[in-house]
């Protein structure tokens, strides 16, 4: 049996499809099952469109790791500097905007991979604190970024579509 090997590597213009087609993806397979058709696709249709998120890989304050296993990409994570939440006022803050790992990658360590990179680029960056908002019914997610340290600080509004939820806001503390 061969070994996997897993490797991650910060994304660049190049990859701004691959990140979209990938962005849509994964997203559509975590969330399809626990929202309705209606509103899955009137997200990916007006906020989430390949459009809007190859445009993102590019712009400046974005950064994208991309995760390979056995040379196929297999996940990627989202880290931005973007207006912090007012709990965290004037901290050197990035947050992560999304992390994914493919469906057939779950359970092989792409999350995790994903995780320590992004914690590594932030310290690199000498920000305080890394964080993201989790929808609060993914209780996978948040026990994995409970795992890795993470606390839930506050909430904020996410819309899906015409569906209204609560994202819980949780940040780790980097120094």
């Amino acid at each position: 049996m061969q070994e996997e090997k897993l490797f991650i590597r910060l994304a660049d213009q190049k990859d701004a499809e691959l990140i979209a087609e990938m962005s849509r993806q994964t997203f559509y397979d975590t969330f399809a099952s626990v929202n309705t058709k209606e509103n899955m696709d009137k997200f990916l249709r007006e906020q989430f469109t390949k459009e809007k998120l190859m445009a993102e890989a590019g712009a400046p304050g974005n950064f994208f790791l991309l995760a390979y296993l056995n040379q196929e990409p297999q996940g990627y994570l989202h880290l931005k500097k973007s207006v912090n939440p007012e709990e965290l006022q004037n901290l050197a803050a990035i947050e992560i905007g999304r992390i994914y790992a493919v469906q057939k990658a779950i359970g092989r360590g792409v999350g995790s991979s994903l995780m320590q990179a992004a914690i590594d680029f932030a310290q690199r960056k000498n920000e305080e604190v890394i964080w993201l908002g989790v929808w609060e019914h993914n209780q996978k997610a948040i026990k994995f970024y409970l795992k890795w340290g993470f606390e839930k600080f506050g909430e904020h509004l996410f819309m899906l579509g015409d569906d209204p939820q609560t994202d819980w806001l949780m940040k780790k503390n980097l120094r």
